[in-house]
């Protein structure tokens, strides 16, 4: 059974703890299988203290959980905000695991009626987890029903239509929900204000990412110098999921084309091929960039223009491009639309256009 990514539109059950032996067994026939889904699943963490990077939330979450067992509780409810690929989704299985739980896995998408909650609350059992991903996503009356169960752990299943339906109580078991939300702006507050813990998840320094690493070459059975790893997380994003994909992409290049050892210049020049600059940038942001600075002399612009300008839909670039470029400070967003920092111009090595000064002479309020 597959700690698979879970991003699709079904709730499924998992063990709630893995043998010892499935790390390394299950990535070896994932990795034989060329199944990088697989493997990218086998490299999570198995518990908070494999777990690298986030500390603090590491330390809260770590307090929860002994005092739930202390207890012979079920734990709290938790909340999990932040980007994707930050180990929102690896947090819920670590839970469920150092809970000695079972786990059952669904996305707000999957569930757009109220009648779909209900089927998955009614088979929980006493103490398992229910991860939603996406909880930003429900559907309001499954949001509403959720309220309640969260709470008095009840739900009330409407039976009939019109006058004459009728709302049967059913008694549902304790558990615990975790949500995973990458906008958490959106949930509203009597929704979040029933989880018992929340935490915000940061993108990762270098150093950490270094770790991370490290440590997924050592299961995949990849030699790499120490910086070798240090080019890779400089070019991931602060984000551990993209750290793993550019790690097996590199491992590639240097079995095809080279001895299998990943050093800085081979880690350079494989990610290159892939197309993935010094700082991380893509084909698409790249070419999110170029338009900019090219097509309309650095902005401002605005999003469905800009869209239309790079071939891709207006989600894609305000979803996927846009946040790491503004983060990275080579694009701004004003009201009048996107605008291209210096710092663009410098990275793709053009030269900003120099302001055009007021002709006619005329001098200002003040006489300047």
């Amino acid at each position: 059974m597959d700690w698979d990514d879970t991003r699709d539109d079904t709730a499924r059950d998992l063990p709630a703890a893995a043998p010892a032996l499935q790390g390394a067994e299950r990535l070896v026939g994932a990795a034989a299988d060329g199944d990088d889904q697989a493997v990218e699943a086998a490299l999570r963490p198995k518990s908070l203290d494999e777990f690298v990077g986030q500390e603090r939330v590491r330390e809260q979450l770590d307090l929860v959980l002994r005092a739930a067992r202390a207890r012979g509780a079920t734990a709290d409810h938790v909340l999990l905000s932040g980007a994707p690929g930050l180990g929102k989704t690896t947090l819920s299985m670590i839970i469920a695991a150092e809970m000695g739980a079972p786990i059952r896995i669904t996305s707000g998408p999957a569930i757009q009626h109220a009648g779909d909650l209900a089927a998955i609350l009614s088979s929980l059992q006493e103490g398992e987890v229910l991860f939603l991903d996406e909880i930003h996503r429900m559907s309001r009356p499954a949001e509403e029903m959720l309220y309640m169960a969260m709470e008095d752990f009840r739900v009330d299943v409407i039976v009939g239509k019109g006058p004459g339906a009728t709302a049967i109580p059913l008694e549902l078991p304790p558990f615990t929900l975790v949500g995973a939300t990458t906008r958490a702006g959106l949930l509203p507050p009597p929704l979040r204000d029933r989880f018992g813990f929340t935490a915000h998840m940061e993108f990762y320094a270098p150093a950490e990412l270094e770790r991370v690493i490290h440590r997924s070459a050592q299961l995949l059975d990849v030699d790499i110098e120490a910086e070798g790893a240090a080019e890779i997380a400089g070019r991931s994003r602060g984000t551990p999921r993209i750290a793993n994909r550019l790690l097996r992409r590199v491992r590639d290049y240097a079995q095809v084309r080279a001895d299998g050892l990943i050093t800085r210049d081979i880690a350079a020049t494989a990610l290159a091929v892939y197309e993935v600059d010094g700082r991380g940038l893509d084909r698409l942001d790249r070419a999110v960039l170029e338009a900019l600075l090219k097509l309309f002399g650095g902005g401002p612009v605005g999003l469905s223009t800009l869209a239309v300008a790079v071939g891709e839909e207006r989600e894609t670039v305000e979803e996927v491009a846009e946040p790491f470029l503004v983060r990275e400070g080579l694009l701004a967003r004003t009201p009048r639309g996107r605008v291209a920092t210096p710092a663009a111009w410098t990275h793709l090595g053009l030269v900003p256009p120099q302001a055009t000064p007021p002709t006619g002479g005329q001098q200002g309020l003040f006489g300047v």
